[in-house]
């Protein structure tokens, strides 16, 4: 037989979206409902008739819920094999009825987590019989359908009207769809279980997602590609809300995440900031006293670059900010929230993407990073490194102005988002040069001096901006030569971690050049 009838169903579920119509569908095919608790009184108060687990395994629920379905009438009824004497005689000799269908949606483990509830509240909803029956029923999925989300209950209630049953192919998607769940369940409690027992390096890690979109091609046309996202509230790419354009690529989810990560840096209450991205390393990152002035001055570093990049801001996109942006073509903005002004002006392009997300991320909140290598996956905690002013370290016999020492802390915090070997020029609130990407970090320097000279060109200035400028360099200067490219470009003050055998000939460089230098005793290495 190649579709099983469902004449029996157990439906345990927390989420109870969708559930009485659902319930409601399978009564009125002659499915006979068998329930537990809350679910079992949502039930009988919708009018249907429903049978307590209770009453099948003769044990009453117990230990606050915990006990209920951990028993033989019910693992008995959902793995016992149709078509095995053996243990069809044990059914009846037990006394043990089969369910066809398991409906269950586990407890809110990971809302919990998320919503930062205490220790013990987080253990408590740790669903120990959920996961027990859901793999017992996907175990036995050669006669058992399980459902395990609610947006699959249409396509249970399809399947059963095109074919008054379940064909093999369904329940085994179904079943591949269940295991994905206790996996990414147990996956959860784990990774919090090590972060609330504050172990780093926990012997085994486990990693799950789960499927938002499924993708033309990755980075590359040959490539295949998919978006999961992990259920954490974190605002960003995989919590926006789409306004306008096609779907996002492979690239420009990657790039619109570095685009909004570092301009969250960018506290609003500091004011307006807006970052550009082009192939994940900003093209020119700004401040500025309204939200179209840094555009506009973020735009200015590299207009060419900036051509089909994506534009991250850090607080409600307007009106005047959005005719500014569609002079050019832009993939992606992003932005905490957009104005009915803004939005009306974006919806004449058609291809422009719009995203918003309801709010900034916290750019010092612990996060984990992963990168995949041949066999394996590197974890670390993600880069939320900030250095207070008190904590730089003046070494050169000038030190910074106050408007250097701005400029300088905003140049800091643009190369923690930039490639290694990362040169960041910037001058007043914004960047007029970036190197980024490159293997010595002298072609770092030159590269950004150059593109600072083609800025200068473009605007029409009368002498490159680099001149007057401030330098960021993401780790030490090992030989002074980055250091005077940086100041035969013309830059004033420099801002590196330190800690090179050779500190003291770059110190004396600096002073030779007048250069005004701080060390951070912190690096920002981006690979």
């Amino acid at each position: 037989m190649t579709h099983l009838p469902i004449r029996s169903a157990l439906i345990s579920v927390s989420d109870k979206t969708g559930l009485i119509a659902f319930a409601t569908a399978l009564a009125a095919r002659g499915v006979a409902l068998l329930s537990t608790g809350g679910t079992a009184r949502a039930l009988r108060d919708a009018g249907l008739a429903v049978k307590d687990v209770s009453e099948v395994t003769g044990f009453p629920e117990m230990m606050d819920g915990r006990v209920k379905t951990l028993h033989p009438m019910v693992h008995g009824g959902l793995l016992a094999l149709r078509d095995n004497a053996d243990h069809q005689a044990a059914m009846a000799a037990h006394g043990i009825g089969a369910i066809d269908l398991l409906v269950v949606n586990l407890y809110p483990f990971e809302a919990t987590v998320a919503s930062g509830a205490e220790y013990d509240d987080c253990i408590e909803n740790i669903d120990i019989g959920g996961p027990a029956m859901i793999r017992a029923a996907a175990k036995n999925h050669a006669f058992v359908t399980v459902v395990v989300d609610t947006e699959d209950y249409s396509d249970v209630l399809a399947e059963l009207d095109a074919n008054d049953g379940t064909s093999l192919a369904f329940r085994q998607r179904m079943a591949r769809t269940a295991y994905a769940r206790t996996a990414a369940y147990d996956a959860a409690v784990s990774t919090w279980m090590a972060a609330a027992h504050d172990d780093p390096a926990p012997r085994r890690r486990a990693f799950a997602g789960v499927l938002k979109q499924t993708m033309r091609y990755g980075e590359n046309p040959h490539q295949s590609a998919a978006f999961y996202v992990d259920g954490s509230a974190r605002p960003g790419v995989a919590t926006a809300v789409q306004h306008q354009g096609k779907e996002l690529s492979y690239n420009n989810i990657n790039d619109t995440d570095a685009a909004f990560e570092l301009v969250a840096e960018f506290a609003p209450a500091d004011g307006p900031a807006c970052a550009i991205i082009k192939h994940a390393n900003p093209s020119g990152v700004a401040r500025g006293a309204t939200l179209a002035e840094a555009y506009q001055k973020a735009f200015d570093c590299d207009r060419t670059s900036a051509f089909g990049g994506i534009v991250a801001l850090n607080m409600t996109l307007d009106g005047t900010t959005a005719e500014e942006i569609v002079k050019i073509f832009t993939e992606v903005v992003i932005a905490p929230e957009a104005d009915a002004d803004a939005r009306a002006i974006f919806a004449a392009k058609k291809n422009l993407r719009l995203l918003t997300t309801g709010a900034l991320p916290d750019p010092r909140a612990p996060v984990l990073a992963y990168k995949q290598v041949a066999g394996g996956l590197l974890v670390q905690d993600k880069d939320t490194g900030q250095i207070d002013p008190d904590e730089l370290r003046v070494v050169t016999q000038r030190a910074p102005s106050a408007a250097e020492l701005a400029d300088l802390r905003f140049a800091w915090t643009v190369a923690k988002h930039v490639k290694s070997n990362a040169i960041i020029y910037v001058k007043d609130g914004a960047t007029v040069g970036v190197g980024a990407g490159q293997m010595s970090r002298v072609d770092s320097s030159t590269i950004a001096a150059l593109k600072a000279g083609r800025m200068g060109a473009e605007l029409g200035l009368p002498d490159t901006p680099a001149k007057g400028s401030v330098v960021a360099s993401d780790a030490f200067f090992p030989f002074a030569d980055g250091l005077m490219a940086a100041a035969e470009a013309g830059a004033t003050a420099i801002i590196q971690p330190g800690g090179s055998m050779r500190d003291d000939e770059v110190i004396a460089a600096a002073d030779a050049a007048g250069l005004a230098m701080v060390f951070t005793g912190m690096r920002h290495f981006r690979h």
